[in-house]
């Protein structure tokens, strides 16, 4: 039992989350934009509300891990700031997360700030969301979010996981250039 929990802990780069506590929305094994629940990644900018940031949804390999590349430049013009990875979960097991206490995700950045926006059934407008911050340092690092750190944004609907809709990972909200690899996404 040491061994196995040692094992993991370092395969989890120190988190404190076991194997079998985990809900795997992607692991990358796909090799193309599909998550592990079969529902694909795509690229959205503030380009659908009169922006101007540009960026690009790739594979890629940082350090020998395959990884979704979220590349691009945040501009604040025309009421933008955001380019954004967003994963459709609606329909597939991790639409109800109450079994789980947050998400956990590898990421290997630039040492920019980034969030992670969830969606529900709950919201109407385009720009309402539940966000949390994470710290993208240049090497692999997997971070932990709570749902309970996710904050309301543009809604005063407490955050429902039991009919979650969507997954962003995003550069928002200054002006930067963004360039953030994805590795495993999961509930914990």
């Amino acid at each position: 039992m040491f061994i196995r929990c040692w094992v993991l802990l370092f395969f989890l780069g120190g988190a404190s989350v076991m194997a079998d506590d985990l809900l795997i929305i992607d692991d990358r094994r796909s090799g193309n934009l599909y998550s592990a629940l079969g529902t694909s990644w795509r690229m959205v900018t503030d380009g659908v509300m009169g922006g101007v940031s540009s960026g690009t949804l790739t594979l890629s390999s940082m350090d020998n891990r395959d990884c979704l590349r979220l590349q691009g430049d945040v501009r604040l013009e025309n009421n933008g700031g955001f380019v954004q990875a967003a994963l459709d979960i609606e329909k597939t097991a991790a639409a109800d997360a109450s079994a789980y206490s947050g998400i956990v995700i590898d990421v290997y950045g630039n040492d920019e700030a980034y969030n992670l926006h969830l969606r529900t059934d709950d919201l109407w407008l385009p720009w309402q969301s539940y966000r949390a911050t994470f710290q993208a340092p240049a090497r692999w690092q997997t971070v932990q979010l709570p749902f309970a750190e996710f904050s309301p944004y543009k809604t005063r609907t407490a955050l429902d996981v039991t009919e979650l809709e969507r997954i962003g990972v995003l550069a928002i909200g200054r002006a930067f250039s963004a360039d953030l690899c994805i590795g495993r996404v999961a509930f914990y």
